[in-house]
């Protein structure tokens, strides 16, 4: 890139020989990296607020963010879709907290219901927030931060005192490993037996709030007003993230002060600093094997169709943070997979053989560089986001940092690259290399190889079917576990908002999170994919799902084991502890809550009852057995082989048959699935020769 890029905000380019330099334009039919490729890609920003509205600009803008206005504009409170100004009668706590959320944005509030804040149960519905009962507060946790993660808008979660807020504490954690709006609303014991030991009581802001970005305590009615709007600015200013602010009984019910209004605060929009921007285009367009990482905030600030046009400028390949895959599409020529657990290979060696490394809206958290070990020691590299990283704990700074929205940062690289040149010789050698690597990815990806003679699926081609059956702007929902590396592997996303999955490795996030985008998206297919263990931890939701009127489809691979713990211990080559499950008939349970289960007992038949699910009423869980044999998308079984032949030394041989009935379809299954307590004849506990050593190669929660 010219020197002029970078001095001056409006440059004149020199004339310069053919053979040396060339415009900075997107990839076109000549490239050498793939097939062409549009200016605009055809995937469409969908809203993530509502269905049915592509293109729409979102309905709030965030404090704390550039959001497109110009420097001396201001951007209102969040989501302000009504005045915060009081209404004429006198109000109470609760309602105050109730008009104050509304006009922050919240539509949805999820809850195990209690008696200590009953008061905000009935000024929720007043204010024009839809509440939902789930069947446990993990469910109502997990729904909320889904539908932050979706939508960008926060969503509530209500639950009672200590063992309540026990129960929230799993999706605070996911919500703020997520960086998604929440508000944790949380009743607390009376102020008068405070410190007596009441009823459950416990110090709720200064434990549980401990997991949140920030918490805080109602104590009286005229510290309602501030504690409240420094909730607001907190889940939805700046980097966003869960809230906790504990509600004595006895203080939601009293009125507040007359007069009282949440205070809106407006905080500073930060400028973009062009000198640091022109420093990242200096980085990025001067090295030889740069590469970009995209994040979340690619995703919230709804700017993937930018974020393709500025790879393209630049020649750059881009590989998406771990459980981010739906960032970046898929299917172009410089996508170069996912990083973290079950990354392809064109992955992790782009990222650990770059000469310079840019990562926008990016947490840069464990999984995604590789137990921190992206970007590499003296590799220079910058980092765009609302809240860069900064040096502790043993990690480095970036050599430039920009606080910045990710949208507006490439909203305004885009135009200033668009003014530019780069160097031919060296976009060619770009482009030669992004090549070599994409063709790896693509070998990679397939997960749908070779035959499958035993019993149960094959997995990576019930992620093929997947793909095959489901549109583009269908939403897959994950959980935590291995079954998830052929989704993570071979699965291609196409459309940004079409993914959700908990960086915090939490199990039971599936379904709560498929509940979710249920609602907001009624008219699109949903689907959750989850291990039988994870599953079981929330499958009562699916009665919350029932009777919401929602109908995703639960795709259940059942091994009846703790698969990637026991993959651990076999590692240690110690005994399998506890990792050991027995039989759940997934089919019957589902009938139980007013769903549909159906047993998928072979890779043919997935596919028409998948169709099946799509098309049905109400929700639908597809219970797939998977044999053991099935480590992980990089540990397949050493033999593909009929389960009667004799086990090769170290593969663990088939486990002991059963018996389920599809009462839905009249078939029986052989049961790949070994009785509780281990099988003497079951050798899996032996490490296999051929087992991968590096921790990187497989992975999970």
């Amino acid at each position: 890139m010219t020197d002029e890029l970078t001095r001056t905000p409006e440059p004149t380019i020199p004339a310069e020989p053919a053979n040396a330099l060339e415009p900075a334009t997107p990839i076109g039919p000549a490239s050498p990296i793939g097939p062409a490729e549009p200016a605009a890609p055809d995937h469409p920003d969908e809203s993530p607020i509502e269905p049915g509205l592509p293109n729409e600009p979102p309905p709030l803008e965030v404090p704390g963010r550039d959001n497109g206005s110009t420097p001396d504009e201001v951007p209102p409170l969040p989501g302000a879709e009504r005045s915060a100004e009081p209404p004429a009668a006198p109000r109470t706590v609760a309602r105050l907290i109730a008009d104050a959320l509304r006009a922050a944005g919240v539509k949805f509030a999820f809850t195990v219901p209690g008696e200590s804040f009953l008061g905000l149960l009935e000024s929720f519905p007043e204010a024009g927030i839809h509440v939902i009962a789930t069947r446990h507060e993990s469910g109502a946790a997990f729904m909320a931060e889904a539908y932050g993660q979706l939508t960008g808008r926060p969503a509530a979660c209500l639950a009672t005192r200590a063992v309540g807020a026990s129960n929230l504490a799993i999706g605070i954690h996911t919500a703020r490993a997520d960086s998604s709006p929440m508000f944790a609303l949380v009743g607390q014991a009376d102020r008068g037996n405070r410190g007596r030991e009441a009823f459950q009581e416990v110090d709720l802001a200064g434990t549980i709030g401990g997991l949140a970005t920030w918490a805080g305590e109602i104590a009286a009615p005229e510290h309602a007003a501030t504690v409240v709007a420094d909730a607001v600015r907190q889940a939805t200013g700046g980097r966003p993230g869960p809230v906790l602010v504990s509600c004595p009984e006895d203080v939601l019910d009293l009125e507040v002060p007359a007069g009282t209004v949440v205070p809106v605060g407006r905080a500073p929009t930060a400028r973009l600093d062009h000198d640091a921007m022109r420093a990242v285009l200096q980085l990025v367009a001067t090295a030889e094997r740069p590469v970009i990482l995209a994040g979340a905030g690619i995703l919230r600030a709804r700017c993937s169709r930018e974020l393709v046009r500025f790879a393209e400028l630049l020649r750059v390949p881009v590989v998406a943070s771990w459980r981010r895959p739906d960032v970046f599409p898929n299917d172009h020529p410089l996508y170069l997979g996912m990083s973290g657990y079950f990354a392809p290979r064109s992955a992790r060696d782009r990222l650990l053989e770059a000469d310079a490394v840019l990562a926008i809206g990016c947490r840069l958290n464990e999984p995604t560089t590789f137990d921190y070990r992206v970007p590499a020691t003296g590799v220079p590299w910058a980092h765009v986001d609302l809240a860069p990283r900064v040096a502790g704990h043993g990690l480095t700074a970036a050599d430039v940092a920009v606080t910045a929205d990710a949208g507006v940062f490439l909203r305004a690289a885009i135009s200033r690259l668009e003014r530019g040149v780069l160097d031919v010789e060296q976009s060619r050698r770009r482009e030669a290399a992004t090549a070599r690597a994409r063709s790896e990815y693509e070998a990679q990806a397939r997960v749908d190889g070779g035959d499958w003679s035993g019993p149960g699926v094959h997995p990576g081609q019930i992620v093929a079917t997947l793909r095959a059956v489901l549109p583009d702007d269908a939403i897959i929902t994950t959980d935590a576990g291995n079954f998830g590396g052929w989704l993570a592997r071979g699965y291609r996303f196409r459309r940004p908002g079409t993914f959700l999955g908990p960086t915090s490795g939490a199990m039971g996030y599936a379904l709560p999170a498929a509940i979710a985008a249920a609602i907001v998206h009624r008219d699109r297919p949903v689907v959750a994919v989850a291990g039988d263990g994870g599953f079981a931890m929330t499958m009562n939701e699916l009665e919350t799902a029932v009777r919401e009127r929602v109908r995703p489809v639960v795709v259940v691979f059942d091994n009846q084991r703790y698969g990637t713990i026991r993959m651990h211990q076999d590692r240690r080559g110690g005994d399998g502890v506890g990792t050991d499950l027995g039989p759940i008939d997934f089919v019957r349970a589902a009938e139980a809550f007013g769903a549909r289960g159906v047993l998928v007992d072979t890779t043919d038949a997935f596919e028409p009852a998948l169709r099946d699910a799509l098309a049905g009423d109400r929700p639908t869980v597809l219970h797939l057995p998977l044999d053991r044999r099935w480590i992980s998308v990089d540990d397949l079984p050493t033999a593909r082989r009929n389960p009667a032949e004799t086990p090769s030394a170290g593969a663990p041989a088939p486990p002991s048959p059963g018996s389920i009935e599809d009462r839905a379809g009249g078939a029986t299954l052989t049961d790949p699935r070994s009785p509780l307590g281990r099988d003497p004849n079951d050798t899996h506990n032996e490490p296999k020769a051929d087992a991968p050593t590096d921790p990187d190669d497989v992975g999970g929660s």
